[in-house]
Order: structure tokens, then C-alpha cells, then sequence
């Protein structure tokens, strides 16, 4: 940052030797004066880093001009030359005046720069020290005004408090859904009247008990865990806050009675805010809902059931009449009762799958699981697939990274329908000319299948809506298919407590795989039942 010097002195020949040293030095914002007045009135329109004078000057000798200068600017440091019989009076003008210095002339050139450094670094600090003076001022008059008000303040704010309190308290106590906050260790410490009402138990005797105690579900992770820490109970952690846990049910003490649920669990930061320390939970009865879905998918199932026997019944005899059983036909005959044959074939797989998503999703389906050779599985499913490969001219390969002899324990049927899927979905998205990978091996007791292709890939908006309920293709592009070949494999795959996801990039293509843990069997026998899960 530039700095500016003013020197005044009478005599044109010392000012030419300032500009002189003051260039050599590196100073280039420098004003220099032969008339002290002149320099008063530019002084008036701006602020230099360091002034220097003459003592003996006409019209208006140094300690005038400076004393002036001091009026505008008193911030800044001020260095008086003078002669050697003037030494008295300059000593008198700094007490006087507040000079910062007073040099004898002749002056030494390096003496003098080494003042007007520190005067320049001088005047810097006592502007820095008034600003803070200044804001220590204005800080001071806020506190006081602050402090004038405090009582008024705490007034108003324990009022809204007490208000907003007392609104909490209203929506606690009166909300139709229980409320529970409970410790990072699945602990109750509070629960509102409807909770109550719901468990069948009073707060005091609630708050002796765990959350576990009082809820179950089916997922065996989460009543497995009464004594784990917070992240393993809830599934929050430091990265996940919040959760909804459905398919859990409450049971009444005094009635017996299991109440279907969903919970709402977030978590509450204590001091430490890098951890949740405490949790609170929503409860809500959902009892009225359950009992909405058993109607509807049983409806569901009742009517697709019985739609099974005449879409048979049509699918052969229209088998017939291709097989000539009732005399030859033309090609138009053949093309529209072919026609009617996939349409009514591809209506009953509607149907048959409407009947599988309902039986899982019911519990009626019972895994028949067996010790097989998964190899050969894999084999089978890739057998019959790849006419439909060669049609597309896809390349489509196999590698399996396991022994021949690998055994899994599995319902070999749903696996295998899980494995026709994935590669059924890769075969229709992945365009004439593409190239499609199946990966398949064994690790550490864990099997790992992986369908991988280079089709035109997913947008992650549409990822986390692939596993459900009829959701065909992406937002951009739809499917001609039932939406539920994706939501079957993935009750089918969590049936078996293992689990199923993808990854894909748009352009690049997809990976769609499934793990079934603690599944592989050191059995080198041939198939057989051990199990019905």
C-alpha cells in the first residue's frame, strides 16, 4: 500500500533533495511544499502517513503550520527539522505540540528514514488504537443501553418461553399419537398420554423399561439389540438423524392386544453435537390402514386367482387351433390368433405375478430352501437366455469367480427367478450390439450375483423407486412391463435376509446385484431339502 509524505520547507533545494532520497527509498505518493500555508490547505483535503516541517519558515514558522496540522490529522506522526541553536524550542514543541520527532540539520540520510519508517508505522497504530477506541466506545454504550433493558428483556422472553412451553405441553399431552424419548441405550425417559393409553402402562412404570420391551417386528436386527448402543437399535448414527420404522407392532399390558404401528424416530444432538445422545419417537396407530391393504390385496388376489382358469383355458385352445387341431390355417389366421396367444400369455404373467407379490407380502409363502449346486443354476438360467442374446446380437458372457462344486442353501425356484429377471431386464434395456456380464462367486460363506451392462443406464432420480411396487423403466422412458419383476426379486432376495441394489450412470450402463449372506454349504452332495423357512 502506497504511503503519503508531505514535507514543507522553505528552501526549494531541500525539498528537491527529499524528492531525490524519497525515490531512491521507494516512496512515490510524496507532496512536497515551499509554503506551509499551501500545505495547511492541502492537508485539509487529505490525510498523509507522515508529516515533516521546517522550524524557520516565513509567513508561517514549523510550529504553527504543525501545530495546525495536529488540529486536522492528530493521529498522524510529525517529525520537525531544525538547526542546532533551535534545539530548545523543538524540545518545547514536542512536549507542547505531541511532535513524534525533531531532527538536527544537517541530517543523516539513513537516521532520517529509519524515523520516517517508524513515524509511518507510528501513525498507523494510534489510528488503529482510536478505531478501537471508537468501537470499545460504541460497545460500551450498547451494553449500557443492553443492560438497561436486560429486566425488560428476560421479562419477555420468559413470557414467550412460558407460552411457547405451554403450547408443547398442549400438543404432547393431547396428540393422538404416543410420543416416547428414550437415551442413546433404547432407555424411556418420557412418554405423553396417548403413548399410555397405547402400551397400557403408566410413564412411572414405562420409564423403567426399555423401547425394546414395549415394540417388536419382524426384522430381527432391531429386537436383537435391547442392549447395543443407539445406532444399532434405531439405525441412526451420526450420518442418518432420522428414520420411519414400519411393520412394527405395540403390545397393550392390559389387554394382550398387538397394535400395528409406524415410528417415527429423530434424533435429538446433546452437547457433543458430532453424536445424538437422545431420541424421540412418534407412534402411530396404523391399524385402520393395515386393515384398508388386507381388503385391498386380498380383492387383488381373489380376483387374479380366478382369473388364472379361464386365460388358461384361452391360452390352450388357442394352442390348438395353431397346432391345426381344428384343420389347417392361413398366415392372417395364424398372425392374429399368434397375437391373441402373447397377449393372453402375457396377461396371465401379470396375473401369476400379482399372485406372488401378494403371497409374499401376506407371509403365506413358505421358502423351500434346499442345498443345491448354484453353478449349475446360474448355467441353466444363462442357457435359456441366450437365444434372446444372439437375437439382439448382444454379447453376452458368464464368469464365475467360486469352485464348480459350490453349494448354497436357498428356495432354488426363487432364486432362480430372481436370476431370470436381472438378466431378462439387462437383455431388454441393453441395446442391439451391447454387451451384457454375468457375475457370479462365493466369499467368506457369501454368495454374489451381478448382472453388469453398457445400455443406456438410470438416472439416480429414478434409482431409489426401482425396487418398488410398479415401476416400470425411469421417469423418461417407461416400460411395456408389470412394474413388479424389480419388487418381487427384492422380497424374494430379503425373504432370504439378504439383499439387492443397483448401480448405474446414464450412457454408461447398469449393475444390478444381490447378496445372500452365510448361504454357502460345504455339502458336496447332490440336491436335497433340509429346510422349509
Amino acid at each position: 500500500m502506497s504511503k503519503m509524505i508531505v514535507a514543507v520547507d522553505d528552501e526549494k533545494m531541500v525539498t528537491s533533495a527529499f524528492k531525490a532520497l524519497f525515490k531512491v527509498e521507494g516512496y512515490s505518493d510524496i507532496h512536497l511544499f515551499n509554503n506551509p500555508k499551501e500545505a495547511v490547505e492541502f492537508l485539509k483535503e487529505n490525510k498523509p502517513d507522515l508529516i515533516i516541517s521546517d522550524f524557520i519558515m516565513p509567513e508561517m514558522n514549523g510550529l504553527e503550520f504543525l501545530t495546525e496540522a495536529k488540529k486536522l490529522h492528530p493521529e498522524v506522526s510529525m517529525i520537525l527539522l531544525t538547526g542546532y541553536a533551535d534545539k530548545e524550542n523543538a524540545i518545547k514543541a514536542i512536549n507542547e505540540i505531541g511532535l513524534y520527532k525533531y531532527i538536527e540539520k544537517p541530517w543523516d540520510n539513513d537516521d532520517l528514514m529509519m524515523n520516517i519508517r517508524n513515524g509511518i508505522e507510528r501513525s498507523h497504530l494510534l489510528e488503529d488504537l482510536r478505531n478501537k477506541i471508537s468501537e470499545l466506545e460504541i460497545a460500551q454504550k450498547q451494553l449500557k443501553e443492553y443492560s438497561e433493558n436486560l429486566e425488560k428483556l428476560v421479562a419477555e422472553r420468559t413470557a414467550d418461553l412460558s407460552e411457547a412451553n405451554n403450547k408443547l405441553s398442549g400438543i404432547i399431552n393431547y396428540c393422538a399419537d404416543g410420543i416416547v424419548i428414550v437415551d442413546g441405550a433404547g432407555n424411556i425417559e418420557q412418554v405423553n398420554p396417548a403413548c399410555e393409553n397405547m402400551i397400557g402402562l403408566s410413564e412411572t412404570s414405562l420409564c423403567k423399561m426399555k423401547f425394546q420391551e414395549i415394540a417388536y417386528s419382524n426384522l430381527k436386527e432391531f429386537n436383537s439389540s435391547k442392549d447395543n448402543n443407539s445406532g444399532e437399535i434405531f439405525g441412526l448414527g451420526d450420518e442418518k438423524s432420522e428414520i420411519l420404522l414400519r411393520d412394527y407392532y405395540v403390545i397393550n399390558s392390559l389387554s394382550g392386544v398387538h397394535t400395528p404401528v409406524e415410528i417415527s424416530f429423530a434424533a435429538i444432538s446433546g452437547n457433543d453435537e458430532s453424536k445424538f445422545n437422545k431420541y424421540v419417537g412418534v407412534i402411530r396407530d396404523v391399524s385402520v390402514q393395515k386393515e384398508t391393504e388386507r381388503l385391498r390385496d386380498d380383492f387383488i388376489a381373489t380376483l387374479t386367482h380366478d382369473m388364472r382358469t379361464p386365460l388358461l383355458a384361452a391360452i390352450q385352445t388357442l394352442r390348438f387351433f395353431l397346432e391345426g387341431a381344428i384343420g389347417e390355417l392361413d398366415e392372417k389366421q395364424k398372425v392374429l390368433l399368434s397375437t391373441m396367444l402373447q397377449s393372453n400369455e402375457d396377461l396371465l404373467g401379470l396375473v401369476n405375478a400379482l399372485l406372488e407379490v401378494y403371497r409374499f407380502e401376506s407371509g403365506k409363502l413358505t421358502l423351500c430352501k434346499t442345498v443345491f449346486p448354484v453353478k449349475d443354476l446360474i448355467e441353466q438360467s444363462y442357457s435359456e437366455l441366450k437365444p434372446l442374446a444372439e437375437k439382439k446380437n448382444l454379447e453376452f458372457d458368464i464368469e464365475f469367480e467360486m469352485d464348480d462344486d459350490v453349494y448354497i442353501l436357498a428356495d432354488r425356484g426363487e432364486i432362480k427367478r430372481v436370476i431370470t429377471n436381472l438378466c431378462g431386464n439387462a437383455l431388454n434395456y441393453t441395446n442391439k450390439g451391447g454387451a451384457i456380464k454375468v457375475l457370479a462367486k462365493a466369499q467368506n460363506g457369501d454368495f454374489i450375483f451381478s448382472v453388469v451392462d453398457n445400455g443406456n443406464g438410470i438416472p439416480q432420480a429414478d434409482i431409489p423407486n426401482l425396487f418398488k411396487r410398479f415401476s416400470q423403466g425411469t421417469a423418461a422412458k417407461r416400460s411395456t412391463g408389470t412394474g413388479l419383476g424389480l419388487y418381487l426379486s427384492r422380497q424374494i432376495i430379503e425373504a432370504h435376509n439378504g439383499k439387492i441394489w443397483v448401480n448405474s450412470k446414464v450412457d454408461k450402463g447398469s449393475e444390478f446385484s444381490f447378496l445372500l449372506t452365510d448361504v454357502v454349504s460345504d455339502a458336496k452332495i447332490k440336491e436335497r431339502q433340509v429346510s422349509n423357512g
